[in-house]
């Protein structure tokens, strides 16, 4: 509707919309937060619900945002077998902070809200760390290898306690996201790596596994995600701005089985996740130099 506005008009607008959205449903969010300390389950289990209904509704909001703003040529594929009644484990490549905003556009009702693990210091960033605690997003407490030679007692507690946090989720469907690469891919990180994937940075097996340590009886499916800009990588700014014309979201369901779940500091288990997942990768670099050739045509 508002696509033929000035690149820099349009990026002003929208994220003038993102803000007022954001704050509109701040209130209502907390409000339904402060409620659902009540201690009565089914009282917190109906709260959480409620919740989710804003998170969704402002995600649709941001969607609508980007209707207006922007002329993207969606090429998606693997959503057909998607429902919001599982529960889902979603890993993807990491290029922009786009991609958070392209996750959310594509998988809204689709499937459960989307919820990221956090460290546990991120519960006391003002504003947002409210809004993750209301949401349900798990936080997660890691202890390194350093202290746990120091305190062995410490132990298997990470997983213990992350576990208990996620307790809620065994009667409420839930998707939870990991970006695999750790941050976001460019040619300086690549480079530093010295990574040998084309378009990928190495990825870090540690938080995958922890997740399926944790929630892997309650997670159903793996949601390989790969995400390709045939344009190159936009910044979030030309995202919004109505720069980018074309994203190519190509959605793998693969199973969870017992194989992939395990204790990430037992050796024989963390040497053949780590396989698993470096395989994954390398399938993944060769789609996606397969779909820069096609683009490239």
């Amino acid at each position: 509707m508002l696509r033929w506005l000035p690149s820099p008009l349009k990026g002003v607008l929208s994220l003038l919309l993102y803000i007022i959205n954001t704050l509109f449903w701040f209130v209502p969010l907390m409000l339904l937060a402060i409620l659902k300390l009540l201690p009565i389950t089914r009282w917190q289990a109906w709260m959480s619900y409620l919740v989710d209904a804003i998170a969704v509704a402002w995600i649709s909001l941001n969607n609508l945002t980007t209707q207006l703003f922007t002329s993207i040529k969606w090429r998606i594929e693997g959503l057909e077998t998607l429902s919001r009644k599982d529960w889902y484990l979603i890993i993807a490549n990491h290029q922009s902070w786009a991609d958070i905003l392209i996750l959310q556009n594509i998988f809204n009702r689709k499937i459960p809200f989307i919820k990221f693990f956090l460290k546990k210091e991120l519960l006391y960033v003002p504003f947002m760390g409210l809004c993750w605690w209301a949401l349900d997003f798990p936080f997660m407490k890691r202890y390194s290898q350093q202290l746990l030679k120091k305190r062995p007692e410490l132990k298997g507690k990470d997983i213990a306690t992350t576990r208990k946090a996620c307790e809620k989720f065994r009667f409420k469907p839930v998707s939870i996201m990991n970006f695999v690469e750790g941050t976001r891919f460019t040619p300086a990180k690549h480079a530093e790596q010295q990574s040998p994937l084309q378009y990928l940075l190495k990825p870090k097996a540690g938080g995958t596994a922890f997740v399926l340590g944790t929630m892997g009886e309650q997670l159903h499916k793996l949601l390989d995600v790969t995400i390709h800009y045939p344009q190159g990588i936009p910044s979030f700014w030309d995202y919004i701005s109505g720069k980018v014309h074309a994203i190519t979201v190509n959605i793998n369901v693969l199973p969870i089985g017992k194989e992939l779940i395990g204790d990430y500091n037992d050796q024989v288990y963390r040497e053949r996740f780590q396989q698993w997942l470096n395989q994954l990768w390398t399938d993944k670099d060769r789609q996606l130099a397969a779909l820069q050739t096609r683009a490239d045509q």
